[in-house]
């Protein structure tokens, strides 16, 4: 019989923390934790393979489980000194999910599971604490009917405001037994209404209820937005832990907590978290009540640490910290509770953390021996680095402080209000910049939040559901800015004596907690510190070159600044649409013949040759891969009657002669037309003027810097044999004529883009007549799967979703088609020219999974977007590592 449940606790450590595929995180780590003898509540892991037998049976169980679940409560009974729905002596347990990577807040859990009408009152003697017991009572009723049987959450809050209402008190911890008895009664009565159902009295009953909660939780709307932003596949599934109950709400010498071995945020190795006193798990992460500080060093006025509160807990708490730490090697995210001042460990988990803190935490723990360089440098997710690549707010520039919360997530956004998350949606997909503001985030907000700029709460901690998520994403958060009262009837929030309006801007600055009116101006980041330090270290490590896509002097400053060894694709069109110059560019266009053609193209050559030589100075000694012009020439043309007529009237032409030339150059499919190296053939006047200005601008630079460009002309659209000898046969007479002028002469290389499907089946005949391949695999995406990236959106997250393909293929390359084409290529390259070098030069160079591709392959490097740079390095040091590198540090 197939094993479905693994035990923990007590003496019983069926898992370990390498079983997290089967146990999940949080049930491997269960195990593991009790197996070194920290304290852990006993109970039991119902695998994740279940899960996946669960969906593929139509939401039936496997045989065996039911018999298995039984023995796996008997362990936990007989641990504990409980019974399961004994009436004098009630075992309660929680039952919680528990993915291989952690998803919070993104699946359901349920507390105090055991508890009705008469093991209610079994808990108040044995707790001699009626209040306790009820209050415990009404959150699991509140908790299951939510999970379970879909009752809207607010419905429970509406009845318990009712009754304090009633009371005269305006917090929970005011209500007496006698209340909470009365709120259950409420909430029974209302379920009872809201299902056509009474509450379920019987455990087994409840528990079966819960277990099928959670694994239906997995397909929850939140937790597949949350698997489809972080890649997780489908079909890996939940566990489910089921543990027995320790409670942090029975009084002053109890609370509840989260812990991080290190600042998150920072990545400062000092001990950080908050808890609740008298709480359970659930009160800190939702949000609902502001937490403590555990640290005497971090508490404000007002505030009572968990140091000064109870001393031997947190004494027991740091030496937790300690071995954890040590034990996994990582920082630690740490549930507590402490139950009648006695410490017990509900989960750890390697802390979500910020780009900052990824980086300083592996180079500190790198520094202290704990890991070597090369895991420091396996540690830091690449995407996350964009999160330190982008602005954050001026120092000097003027703002008006509207209100200050928790510093919950670095960064800093300008953005119009919005009170929703379908809003912030909708308007952030018009391309606008949003702020999401919330009295206090939940996660069925997940969409809204990754499509804001940045997030504000009024309520929460540093640990909340909006500052876990938005660290995770890289958004900026201010959280538990109480001075703010937000009014989402009147679509306001109001601060010291200001109101903002919805579609009104705000500026947060996640790193200091400030809000402020109106929009801030920004400023470049800095690559400096940890962050230099990485790069160097993943240098070391990397094979893959690394080279921008730039075709201005900004973007090419930017990439070498951010790493750059190169330009990998500088895309020559675009300098033409300059307003200087698109006059001459039409007026070659609308040229009746060669001659006209060259009378026009003569105009345009010094401003190429400007061109060329801003780049290379920048890159100066730097290979720089230049593709001739590629798109049709219609693309210059305007469009609409009046643009066509001030055309006409700038080259002295009749409207309609214009208009019959525009006509003539349009085309039915022009992505499959007049365009790359047919343009260059039928027209090589324009080719021998962009090759004449890259040549003549290299020797200009050359002889003012003492370094040579190293210039590699890139012919595009090539798909056959011939087409590359009769345009490299071009460059070459070009190059003789422009270096016999000079006297003089420097090295360069001629090769192709690798675009078309044909190009890369025909590669070892293409390669006999070029110096190297790039691989443009944008295009190749298309022409191989037959769709355009401009339309695909309307259709491919469908594709997604029914898991036709597993990810966009725009974004991360297709390894069963476009990857086959690719390997196949290059394969075939290299047999023919052994030194043929080769690169990518699609928006797949900044994609890690695309990065491992490449070093799968053996391409020489990659090119990506300036900005991504340091992705693109760091992930092809992962790349390398993981590829088997025999490198050591």
């Amino acid at each position: 019989m197939s094993k479905w449940v693994y035990c923990f606790g007590a003496g019983r450590n069926e898992g370990k923390a390498e079983m997290r595929n089967l146990l999940g995180g949080k049930g491997a780590n269960l195990a593991e934790m009790a197996a070194i003898g920290l304290p852990v509540p006993p109970g039991f892991t119902i695998t994740t393979e279940v899960c996946t037998a669960f969906y593929a049976n139509d939401r039936r169980y496997p045989e065996g489980l039911a018999e298995q679940v039984r023995d796996g409560l008997a362990h936990v009974e007989k641990a504990v000194g409980r019974q399961f729905g004994d009436k004098h002596n009630p075992l309660l347990v929680s039952v919680r999910s528990g993915a291989r990577v952690s998803m919070p807040g993104m699946m359901d859990t349920v507390l105090n599971l055991g508890l009705n009408d008469v093991t209610v009152e079994g808990l108040a003697a044995q707790a001699r604490d009626a209040r306790f017991a009820w209050d415990s009572y009404r959150r699991f009723i509140q908790m299951y009917g939510n999970v379970v049987l879909g009752v809207d959450h607010h419905r429970f809050e509406e009845i318990i405001e009712h009754v304090k209402q009633d009371e005269g008190v305006l917090e929970d911890t005011a209500l007496s037994a006698q209340d909470w008895h009365r709120v259950v009664e409420s909430y029974k009565d209302m379920i009872r209404a809201e299902t056509g159902k009474p509450f379920p009295q019987d455990p087994e009953e409840q528990l079966w209820g819960a277990i099928g909660a959670v694994f239906g939780s997995w397909m929850n709307p939140r937790a597949v937005t949350y698997r489809k932003l972080h890649d997780i596949p489908a079909d890996w599934g939940t566990a489910v832990n089921v543990q027995a109950m320790v409670f942090g709400n029975m009084g002053d010498d109890c609370a509840t907590g989260v812990c991080f071995t290190r600042d998150p945020s920072t990545g400062e190795n000092v001990f950080y978290g908050e808890y609740l006193p008298n709480a359970q798990g659930e009160d800190v992460v939702a949000g609902i009540r502001t937490p403590q500080p555990l640290l005497k060093a971090r508490a404000k006025p007002g505030e009572v640490s968990l140091e000064e509160a109870m001393p031997e807990a947190f004494a027991e708490l740091c030496r937790v910290r300690e071995i954890l730490e040590r034990h996994y090697r990582d920082m630690q995210d740490i549930e507590f509770t402490i139950q009648k001042g006695k410490l017990y460990l509900l989960q750890t988990r390697n802390g979500k953390r910020t780009a900052a803190a990824s980086l300083r935490i592996a180079i500190d723990m790198a520094k202290e021996g704990l890991i070597d360089k090369a895991e420091a440098v396996r540690r830091v997710n690449p995407s996350a680095l964009d999160q330190l690549l982008h602005p954050t707010l001026d120092p000097k520039a003027e703002r008006k402080l509207l209100a200050k919360g928790l510093a919950a997530s670095p960064g800093a956004a300008s953005g119009a209000v919005v009170f929703n998350a379908d809003e912030a949606e909708s308007r952030a997909a018009k391309g606008e910049s949003v702020i999401l503001v919330r009295i206090e985030t939940s996660p069925e907000d997940i969409h809204g939040m990754h499509a804001a700029k940045g997030i504000l709460t009024t309520r929460g901690g540093m640990t909340s559901h909006a500052a876990v998520v938005a660290r995770g994403m890289g958004r900026p958060c201010v959280a538990g800015a109480g001075s703010i009262t937000v009014d989402y009837a009147t679509q306001t929030l109001t601060a010291g004596g200001h109101t903002v309006r919805a579609g009104e801007i705000i500026t947060l600055d996640g790193a200091t907690g400030e809000v402020f009116l109106g929009s801030v101006p920004m400023v470049e980041p800095a690559m400096s510190g940890e962050f230099a330090t990485l790069m160097e270290w993943a240098d070391s490590f990397r094979r893959l070159k690394v080279r921008a896509n730039a075709e201005t002097p900004l973007d090419a400053g930017t990439a070498r600044k951010f790493g750059a060894e190169g330009i990998g694709l500088c895309r020559t069109e675009h300098m033409f649409f300059d307003p200087v110059r698109i006059g001459a560019v039409r007026q070659m266009i609308m040229a009746p013949d060669e001659g006209g053609r060259r009378t026009a193209l003569a105009k345009l050559l010094p401003f190429q040759r400007q061109d060329f030589i801003e780049i290379f100075r920048i890159m100066a000694g730097l290979p720089v891969t230049i593709r001739l012009l590629d798109p049709p020439l219609h693309e210059f043309l305007p469009h609409s009657d009046e643009e066509l007529a001030e055309v006409a009237e700038g080259l002295g032409l009749d409207l309609q002669a214009i208009r019959r030339r525009a006509m003539e150059l349009a085309e039915a499919n022009p992505m499959l037309g007049h365009r790359g190296c047919r343009l260059g053939i039928t027209f090589p006047e324009i080719y021998e003027m962009q090759v004449r200005a890259i040549f003549e601008g290299a020797l200009a630079v050359e002889q003012e810097t003492g370094a040579a460009p190293l210039p590699e002309i890139m012919i595009p659209l090539v798909g056959m044999r011939r087409e590359l000898e009769i345009t490299r046969a071009l460059v070459d007479q070009v190059a003789k004529n422009v270096f016999q002028e000079a006297g003089r002469s420097i090295a360069y290389s001629v090769g192709t883009m690798i675009e078309l499907p044909r190009a890369a089946l025909t590669a070892s005949e293409i390669a006999e007549v070029a110096d190297f391949f790039s691989f443009g695999t944008n295009d190749l995406t298309q022409t191989t799967f037959g769709l355009s990236r401009d339309d695909a959106g309307k259709f491919l997250p469908r594709y997604i979703e029914l898991g036709i393909l597993p990810k966009d293929p725009f974004v991360s390359i297709d390894r069963g088609g476009v990857g086959a084409l690719v390997r196949m290529a290059a394969e075939a390259g290299r047999r023919t020219k052994p030194t043929l070098k080769m690169g990518i030069c699609g928006e797949h160079g900044g994609d890690p999974s695309s990065i491992a591709f490449c070093e799968e392959t053996r391409l020489d490097y990659v090119s990506c977007s300036p900005y991504r740079i340091p992705i693109a390095r760091l992930a092809a040091a992962q790349a390398a590592l993981g590829a088997g590198d025999d490198r050591t540090v």
